[in-house]
């Protein structure tokens, strides 16, 4: 990426970001681990509020994407950074007076997904008028790089935070993250454009419909949509399984399960990176089309895992090759999307691609976790890889005639001074 500038806002709103990322990674697997340390909660119950906290949130959503359209999107990231914030706190100040229990962790992990879609929904929508077309791929680059970059050191410091003061503390690290972002967005300053104007005084089942709508029948995005959605559903699904498989059967100690899963994370650093490179010398759609099957090829290898350090090598090859795909994959899947969609409709169909990918996510989980119980998990590992091997399938052809990006005139105030504040 060459160090190339993109201006003030965006440095802020990247701050503000990389705040956010480091936080959540800090505090990876914290409400797991409180559940099972202070509250002595059991595998089921682990697993429900995994579960149902993705999909409670994800419902919860739903109508938001409709109400993030109508309004600018600064302020809702913001009051979205401040909700996460709030409900993260309330975790460790009920644990400090003894009042923490199993409901509080599953009403805020629910209250936190519905956020973290609502964010990610408006902020899609903010970048496309932040800035102009050609930077969106070097955007979206960094913010992929500082996603795995948060991934590798995240964990580990977590962890270690975890072992001298136990998993509330990162739960508090987390809140102040999300605090970070909302000063960073707050400092981003500038205008924005006027929201799109609704059609009637209230939100009607057009408008909770709209984002599925444009998707599906949108030629470049409807496959890349589905192939998506399915692909990182598997890869989630089968992390549960390989723990049990490495932690339980295979005997693996926690210090080298995490090292296993940790270390492939530079290698979506280094596609993240090379990312704009291959774009250039190959053209989008190639690189779509070939890193989308590459990054499928490599699942189906960890079903030859086995005990001491031959297998952990061949974990940690086969997942950094796995990561360094999704690397360049991800922020021109990313930048390919933002294109597509028209500003007046982008939080609606960001947000029901992220509603549409977690509930898959939760529901190849749950069903893979009962295809493990009766096929062992090596087996359902392996099957999940078999299926990955497929999707390529799903994927857009490289295409004869372009498809046209957006044109509603949304791009008007990325061509503006990007420091320009009124």
């Amino acid at each position: 990426m060459g160090g190339r500038s993109l201006g003030r806002r965006f440095g802020w709103l990247w701050a503000a970001y990389a705040a956010s990322a480091f936080g959540t990674r800090f505090a990876f697997d914290a409400f797991s681990l409180i559940a099972i340390v202070a509250l002595g909660a059991g595998t089921t119950e682990v697993s429900l509020l995994a579960a149902a906290g993705l999909v409670v949130g994800a419902v919860v959503a739903l109508p938001l994407g409709p109400w993030v359209e109508f309004r600018r999107k600064r302020p809702v990231m913001i009051a979205m950074d401040l909700i996460r914030c709030a409900a993260l706190l309330t975790v460790p100040v009920a644990y400090v007076f003894g009042l923490l229990g199993f409901g509080q962790l599953l009403a805020v992990s629910v209250v936190v997904a519905a956020a973290d879609i609502t964010f990610l929904a408006a902020s899609g929508a903010f970048l496309k008028t932040l800035l102009p077309p050609d930077d969106l791929l070097v955007a979206n680059a960094r913010f992929e790089s500082t996603t795995w970059t948060a991934t590798v050191l995240g964990p580990p410091l977590g962890g270690f935070a975890v072992g001298l003061f136990g998993p509330v503390v990162t739960i508090a690290a987390d809140a102040i993250s999300y605090l970070l972002s909302a000063i960073g967005i707050r400092a981003v300053g500038g205008s924005e454009p006027p929201p799109a104007k609704r059609e009637g005084p209230r939100l009607t089942g057009r408008d909770l419909r709209e984002g599925w709508r444009f998707i599906l029948t949108h030629p470049l995005l409807r496959p890349l949509f589905v192939n998506t959605i399915v692909v990182n559903g598997l890869i989630m699904a089968t992390a549960p399984l390989m723990a049990v498989l490495m932690l339980g059967q295979l005997g693996f100690a926690p210090w080298e399960y995490a090292v296993a899963f940790a270390v492939p994370c530079l290698g979506g650093l280094i596609g993240a990176r090379l990312s704009r490179t291959v774009v250039a010398w190959y053209g989008r759609d190639r690189v779509l089309f070939v890193a989308g099957w590459l990054r499928v090829c490599w699942p189906i290898g960890l079903v030859f895992v086995q005990p001491g350090v031959p297998g952990l090598i061949l974990v940690i090859v086969v997942e950094f090759c796995l990561i360094t795909c999704i690397g360049v994959f991800n922020p021109v899947l990313a930048t390919s999307r933002l294109e597509q969609v028209p500003l007046d409709r982008a939080a609606r169909t960001l947000s029901a691609w992220s509603i549409a990918g977690k509930l898959t996510t939760a529901s190849l989980t749950a069903l893979w976790g009962l295809l493990a119980a009766f096929t062992g998990p090596r087996a359902a590992v392996g099957i999940a890889g078999a299926l990955m091997l497929a999707t390529p399938l799903l994927l857009p052809r490289n295409r004869r005639r372009a498809v046209p990006v957006s044109a509603h005139g949304d791009q008007e105030s990325g061509s503006r001074p990007r420091d320009q504040v009124p």
